[in-house]
């Protein structure tokens, strides 16, 4: 029992260093950053459609076979360039047709006149009643208009014989051709000949919230405003990489969408190389600038009941602060509107671990990444 007592007598300054140990300990090291102002752009993306400055559907204006397509698919041509030849061969029968029956009218005209004239001298003469002179009057202006309609039947075949020809509106590029030499073709067919999209430059046309857009308005004043004063927007392509030239909002919907609630915009891009193509798709990046604000990195913060929250170090250890961010971001920083200030220092990894009141060694603090 003496032992006991004498071993026990022993462990006990031993116990009390260890305790005395513990207490002393440092605090646990943490990622922390110092709260600075900065100038930050939010980069908003939005899925878009790409189109073609002009994207025409080309289909004939008469009926008949193809006889020769002058063009091969996916080439560049020009404005008036002939890509489609339709059988001419009753055209210009109808034009033949057309160009006799104008020579035909006109000599009846001269006859008319002739006849006319006559009469007009024989009546001044007595030799024919009034009835006769009016009656060549009436002939010759029917002569007339014979003469007019036969002329409006040339100019119509004229036309006819010259849509045999399917020419290009635009300059740009041919797509793919659905028809080959023989088809029968006509003004009413479904498909189009060919589709010919101008892609010097391209069209972006994508979706932005109502909200996102009263946003704008109120930034610039107006949608005129927001379309001069905007900044330019980048373009990711399809697969994944960035289109090295930037492009320009130039027309807002004056609408919303009843069915997405979403109002349409359109950027315009430069595309000298083609490597846009109409019928593609994108993803636009429209920036917004904030100057002089606060931007922490989202892992520096957690959520609870639809607010967020940050550690701040206070006096060594932390302490939850409630945070308002702005309501848009880029997925991996907040702009903070209230809540922190300059030379706050916070826990800037692993929020959603933290406790309150955790001891922390801030020898050591980091910038936040600009």
């Amino acid at each position: 029992m003496k032992t006991s007592i004498y071993l026990m007598l022993c462990c006990l300054p031993l116990l009390a260093g260890c305790g005395a140990k513990q207490q002393d300990m440092p605090g646990e090291k943490y990622k922390t950053l110092t709260v600075t102002t900065t100038n930050q752009t939010l980069q908003s993306t939005y899925p878009a459609t790409l189109r073609g400055k002009q994207a025409v559907e080309i289909r004939p204006q008469v009926s008949g076979t193809i006889t020769q397509i002058c063009i091969n698919e996916g080439d560049a041509v020009r404005r008036g360039q002939v890509l489609f030849i339709i059988d001419q061969v009753p055209y210009r029968a109808a034009l033949e047709t057309a160009l006799a029956n104008v020579k035909s009218a006109e000599a009846q005209l001269q006859t008319a006149k002739l006849t006319a004239n006559s009469k007009e001298e024989l009546y001044k003469e007595k030799v024919v009643s009034d009835f006769d002179r009016q009656t060549a009057r009436n002939q010759l202006l029917e002569a007339e208009a014979a003469v007019a309609q036969a002329k409006a039947e040339e100019t119509n075949a004229r036309n006819n014989l010259s849509y045999t020809e399917v020419k290009s509106p635009v300059d740009g590029v041919a797509s793919m051709i659905p028809y080959r030499v023989g088809a029968l073709v006509s003004s009413s067919i479904t498909e189009p000949l060919v589709t010919v999209s101008d892609d010097q430059e391209i069209y972006a046309y994508f979706s932005m919230a109502e909200n996102q857009m009263l946003d704008l308005i109120q930034q610039y004043g107006s949608l005129e405003e927001a379309c001069q004063k905007l900044p330019q927007v980048g373009l990711t392509m399809s697969n994944g990489k960035n289109y090295p030239d930037a492009g320009r909002i130039d027309a807002i919907s004056g609408t919303v969408d009843e069915g997405t609630g979403g109002v349409t915009l359109r950027a315009v891009f430069p595309n000298k190389g083609h490597l846009l193509r109409n019928g593609g798709s994108g993803i636009v990046s429209v920036p917004t600038e904030h100057k002089n604000c606060i931007t922490i990195p989202q892992s520096a913060t957690y959520e609870l009941q639809n607010k967020v929250f940050t550690w701040k170090v206070v006096d060594g250890k932390t302490q939850s602060a409630p945070i308002t961010v702005y309501k848009y971001n880029d997925g991996q920083t907040y702009i903070v509107l209230s809540g922190l200030k300059e030379g706050d220092i916070i826990i800037a990894e692993g929020a959603g671990l933290m406790r309150e009141g955790t001891t922390v060694n801030v020898t050591s603090t980091s910038e936040p990444e600009k």
